[in-house]
């Protein structure tokens, strides 16, 4: 059984103590101490100290110990699976230093799962958390790069594209401004189509390979990825799991959004042009960087209070970014990291609990 306060991640794990002053270490120490057998697990949050070991193993013998003893909550912690004679030996000494371990047991697969306190609302970045990274590097990317003269020529004279020009010309004026390298000036509105279109190319293509976040340029790729998804030139890439637990989880009523660098359009788009149909269906709204950038905290305050919900912590962040998952702790949001194939490692001494799965939330 578990007790509060001891997420059961991890399916087998073992603290060592040599002493009563370690036993009664903070969590912070013992949390260094804290080894897992298999995937990294969370945090140690809290610990439980109690007299003696009062576990009981297969053959019914009470295996309690008087010394140093750290008790830690994971499945099965009140019956094992061992014989006694294994149980015994694994809690034996070596050179005076005792090795307790309060769980060589596996978990089942409900207690391997990051659980759910009161979420109400589930956020999910896209890239390395719903879709593989590649499909953004390795396909979208290049799909609007390779398209920008032809899109822009195309759409010229369209409201929509020289709004999109309007905004690049903004950027580019700050970019100049800032030095930022491969920034060129825009040519002014009376020159010709030929020269401005070549100068948005030459600009577009050094914000793309910077992946710049920034809604002038996902606002144009957008557009260009509308082309691509309508022309059936472009399907959206999801990991396994995620159709499936989104249908769960609106089937179980839980409000499932979006929140990526990329455009709404674009989200709209990849969200709904897959080789599982449109599922569209399972979200309920997308949010984009005209609601902030994703690494700063009054981003998350501001999708917080658009949801309508009373407190942040009813809603539930899943991206594999550390700097988004820091930002929307800071503002109150329960958070998960996404570790999928292909992500960037994450720092060692992070303190957030990761989900190799969204069945696992």
């Amino acid at each position: 059984m578990a007790l509060k306060g001891f997420p059961c991640l991890s399916s087998h794990a073992y603290i060592e103590c040599s002493s009563i002053r370690e036993a009664k270490a903070s969590p912070s120490q013992l949390r260094r101490k804290f080894c897992t057998l298999g995937r990294i697990t969370t945090k140690v949050s809290s610990v439980f100290k109690p007299p003696r070991l009062n576990m009981t193993c297969r053959s019914g013998h009470c295996c309690g110990r008087s010394d140093a003893v750290i008790k830690l909550c994971l499945s099965g912690l009140g019956q094992t699976n061992q014989s006694h004679g294994q149980f015994h030996r694994a809690r034996g000494t070596s050179q005076g230093r005792v090795k307790y371990v309060t769980g060589i047991v596996k978990a089942s697969q409900k207690e391997n799962k990051a659980e759910k306190s009161d979420w109400s609302c589930i956020v999910l970045d896209i890239e390395g958390t719903t879709s593989p990274i590649s499909f953004v590097t390795e396909v979208l990317f290049p799909y609007a790069r390779d398209n920008v003269q032809k899109h822009l020529t195309a759409t010229y004279d369209s409201k929509e594209t020289q709004d999109d020009i309007k905004l690049l010309r903004a950027q580019v004026i700050k970019d100049l401004e800032k030095g930022i390298s491969g920034s060129q000036p825009i040519p002014s509105e009376d020159a010709s189509k030929e020269k401005v279109i070549d100068s948005l190319v030459a600009n577009v293509d050094a914000m793309i390979k910077a992946d710049r976040k920034i809604t002038a340029l996902k606002q144009l790729q957008g557009h260009i990825w509308r082309t691509g998804f309508e022309n059936n030139e472009l399907k959206g890439a999801f990991f396994e799991d995620v159709p499936k637990v989104l249908a769960k989880w609106h089937a179980m009523g839980i409000k499932v959004y979006i929140y990526s660098s990329g455009s709404r359009e674009a989200q709209r788009l990849i969200f709904g042009n897959t080789a599982h149909g449109d599922l569209r269906k399972y979200l309920c709204g997308f949010f984009d960087t005209m609601v902030g950038n994703k690494r700063e905290t009054q981003s998350y305050i501001e999708i917080w209070q658009s949801l309508g919900v009373d407190k942040p912590s009813q809603i539930l962040f899943v991206t594999d970014v550390i700097q988004e998952a820091e930002a929307a702790s800071s503002a109150g949001l329960d958070v998960l990291i996404s570790i999928r194939p292909g992500n960037a490692p994450l720092p060692e001494n992070h303190k957030f609990r990761t989900i190799q799965s969204f069945e696992e939330i």
